[in-house]
């Protein structure tokens, strides 16, 4: 079985990326301090300098925080909808190539 792949939590992202940003330490060095391939490094700057501007966008910050839950709930509904007309149609499918017949749901 392979490697799992490593996970960061967000604020370590935003910690090395504020420090690559810096300017302080080259991008090798903190990839050699903090045992990350440069490419990462660069990637996490590169997110971070493109999603600056939302911190400061003032109705963006009230949108996240006001979501509306019959919003959500529609669209939840949508989805199942959805994936019961998929099912079905994969269903019929697989019953005209003579596969099992059984449902299991």
């Amino acid at each position: 079985m392979g490697k799992k792949r490593k996970q960061y939590s967000p604020q370590f992202k935003a910690k090395v990326a504020i420090e690559a940003l810096q300017g302080m330490k080259t991008v090798a060095e903190l990839s050699s301090h903090y045992d990350i391939h440069p490419t990462m490094i660069n990637s996490w700057k590169r997110q971070l300098t493109e999603g600056a501007s939302d911190l400061f966008d003032a109705t963006q910050g009230k949108h996240k925080q006001q979501s509306d839950p019959q919003a959500e709930i529609n669209e939840l509904y949508r989805q199942i909808g959805q994936l019961k007309v998929e099912r079905d149609f994969l269903a019929e499918r697989s019953a005209k190539l003579g596969l099992t017949n059984e449902k299991p749901w």
